[in-house]
């Protein structure tokens, strides 16, 4: 872990965001997942002295200072835009935070990257490589600290749209002392340089962008003999190389400028949107390093291919034999086995369940790992992440390294950036993963590890949340704006607004985050695919005097009347009370809210770290409808605001789906 460095920022008087209050709230620190965000800084006393901190120069003013250093990276940027845009002193205003994260290459770094592309000088490198090669070295949106990071991606990416990865090494020259990378590549030599706009981090090479595709990425690593020749027998790789959407537009005045004041209560006037510019489509993929396979006897693809069979003729065994000569059919094995090591959305290693200072301060990992859910490419299927301090775990059933109900399932580890050498995993349009053993859809995984509730935040609920990094976004009321007819899995009306808003930990509501929906709207979304069997189909909202009144709907059924989402929990209809110290009586009280169809919140997650979790809180779950649910088939949820009221709106939290075993099971359902 870095050894946390602790930034004096200005703390800013706001209201509240909790449903209901009204209060004012002071002296919240603007903490990072991982990485601390610093705003306004007006002074560093607290930073160590082996640290450089100003303020008095911009980012711009600090390379000028040490030409020795910088002349060449300061030439690329005075040929850019940029190097005025890093002279700018950091102001806070309705359209964002003027704070820039700098990358600051040295003039070796800088030469080296001139001899790799045959540049004689700075003056040879094309305009457009030149204003490339200077974005892809600065974030726009906010100065990221180097703080105790579990490994990955800045909560940001870079003005090229690009993730920033942090791994690090033990140099066994210098005592063990930890050695940090950027993508991998270019050594961090000297970090966390505080500056009135920002901070700059000084790297000894270039940081490039590769610019293959995904499954060309994978081909090209020596060590993925297997999976690629799966990845192209089946074609799966066809299905893994777009891009950009071309049909997408978005005017640059409405790209991270403007406000938005529905998606928030207690009277929040400046939330901003940042609207979508472009629209990416991006792919995750999770492989096994050949020696993985070889651990189990699998050397050539025929080994991989009755492998694959053994099983998935016993995941399906009505399929058994009678798709084993088309690879490029979807029920065929090896074609199943590959599919479920894919997403079509990308997620850097610390994206895929709540992290860093939000886990830390407001899960009760005592209780539950950090958890979510993703549908992958095989159709009918999810797999369940779990972060905990042994790091990341697809298919896990346990709490830590301990047993969850009788039965402790240790799922496959994601190997971390650190874990995974020198190799560079990302692609121009998505990421692999390293996994320590082999993934499959087993009867055990489907059975036993996904025979749970399974509580989806809402931020997951479309690829294109993740794909632009909405889901994620660290930074106080900023929400990442959709465009109608461009959120996949999703349909909306043309008076419906949706954003992403970003994660502040302070906030009532589950990870920390939430889709937000206002106007006159109606919206309707796939859920994703859950093993079959009859489920609870449950709404995890906040209520709140802003919000609206909504009539649910199940594949166009009504879901009873509607659901009002200005009632608080202590009305009658609701019937929620305060839990005591007698747990026969809690329990009684939770039966007479479930009999009228409402759920106490769980107890898992303490906002902003504090006393009470939401179980004590407003926020609840609602009963829309008791199902049975097909894995072959698609489900979807339509929310219509009934209200003609264009300044009403939702707080979208999560969606839980939990199957009769659990919730009709004779030990009951637990609070988690």
């Amino acid at each position: 872990m870095i050894k946390k460095i602790i930034k004096t920022a200005c703390l800013k008087s706001m209201r509240s965001l909790l449903p209901g209050i009204s209060a004012i709230m002071t002296s919240l620190p603007l903490g990072g997942l991982g990485w601390a965000v610093s705003s306004c800084v007006d002074n560093d006393d607290d930073v160590p002295e082996n640290y450089y901190s100003s303020t008095k120069l911009t980012a711009a003013q600090f390379l000028e200072e040490r030409p020795e250093l910088f002349s060449e990276f300061i030439g690329l940027l005075k040929r850019t835009p940029y190097y005025s845009l890093l002279s700018t002193y950091g102001t806070y205003s309705t359209a964002g935070l003027l704070k820039y994260t700098v990358f600051a290459p040295t003039n070796d770094g800088m030469e080296r990257y001139l001899q790799r592309n045959g540049y004689s000088s700075i003056d040879d490198i094309p305009a457009a490589t030149c204003d490339t090669l200077a974005r892809t070295h600065i974030i726009k949106k906010g100065a990221f600290f180097t703080t105790d990071i579990s490994e990955g991606a800045l909560p940001e990416l870079n003005m090229i749209d690009a993730s920033i990865v942090l791994s690090s090494d033990s140099d066994v020259t210098n005592n063990n002392k930890l050695i940090y990378y950027i993508n991998k590549n270019s050594r961090v030599v000297e970090r966390d340089d505080s500056v009135t706009n920002g901070v700059v981090h000084v790297i000894n090479n270039t940081i490039t962008r590769s610019s293959s595709l995904l499954p060309d990425k994978i081909e090209a690593d020596s060590i993925l003999t297997l999976f690629t020749l799966a990845l192209r027998l089946t074609g799966m790789a066809d299905s893994l190389t777009l891009n950009e959407d071309e049909t997408y537009s978005c005017g640059e005045d409405s790209v991270n400028t403007g406000t938005m004041e529905r998606c928030t209560s207690g009277g929040a006037a400046y939330t901003r949107t940042f609207w979508v510019g472009k629209r990416y489509f991006k792919y995750t993929a999770f492989v096994e390093p050949d020696s993985v396979f070889h651990r189990h006897g699998i050397y050539t693809i025929d080994d991989l291919k009755a492998y694959a069979k053994q099983v998935y003729d016993q995941t399906y065994p009505a399929d058994a034999g009678l798709y084993d000569d088309d690879p490029h059919n979807r029920r065929n094995p090896l074609n199943r086995f590959v599919s479920y090591h894919l997403l079509n959305r990308i997620g850097q290693y610390n994206s895929w369940v709540p992290s860093g200072t939000i886990r830390e301060r407001c899960l009760n990992t005592s209780l539950i790992d950090a958890e979510e859910y993703y549908e992958t490419m095989l159709p009918g299927t999810i797999m369940r992440f779990a972060g905990n301090s042994a790091g990341l775990f697809i298919n896990r059933r346990g709490v830590q390294n301990k047993a969850e109900r009788g039965v402790f399932i240790p799922g496959v580890k994601v190997l971390s950036p650190s874990e995974s050498g020198s190799t560079d995993q990302d692609a121009v349009n998505g990421v692999y993963h390293y996994l320590d053993d082999i993934l499959c859809y087993t009867p055990q995984v489907r059975d036993v590890v996904l025979n749970r509730r399974i509580r989806i935040d809402a931020t997951v609920l479309s690829p294109d949340f993740m794909n632009c990094n909405g889901r994620g976004r660290f930074g106080e009321d900023i929400l990442t704006g959709f465009k109608n007819g461009y959120i996949t899995d999703w349909t909306c009306s043309k008076e419906t607004f949706v954003g992403v808003h970003s994660d502040v930990e302070y906030w009532w509501s589950y990870q920390a985050n939430a889709v937000c929906i206002s106007g006159v709207f109606d919206v309707s979304f796939k859920l994703p695919p859950v093993p079959t069997g009859t489920y609870e189909i449950r709404l995890g909202y906040t209520p709140g005097d802003e919000r609206g009144v909504v009539q649910v709907y199940l594949e166009n059924e009504p879901c009873g009347i509607p659901i009002d989402l200005r009632v608080y929990g202590n009305d009658p209809t609701i019937g929620w009370v305060a839990d005591s110290e007698d747990e026969e009586e809690n329990t009684a009280n939770d039966k007479a809210m479930h009999n009228r169809g409402y759920m106490k919140s769980t107890d898992v997650w303490h906002p902003g770290g504090g006393d009470d979790s939401m179980r004590a809180l407003s926020p609840m779950r609602r009963i829309l409808a008791t199902a049975y649910l097909d894995s072959e088939k698609s489900y979807h949820l339509r929310f219509r605001q009934v209200l003609d009221d264009p300044d009403r709106y939702w707080s979208f939290d999560y969606i839980e789906l939990c199957p009769k075993s659990v919730y009709g099971s004779p030990e009951g359902e637990d609070t988690h």
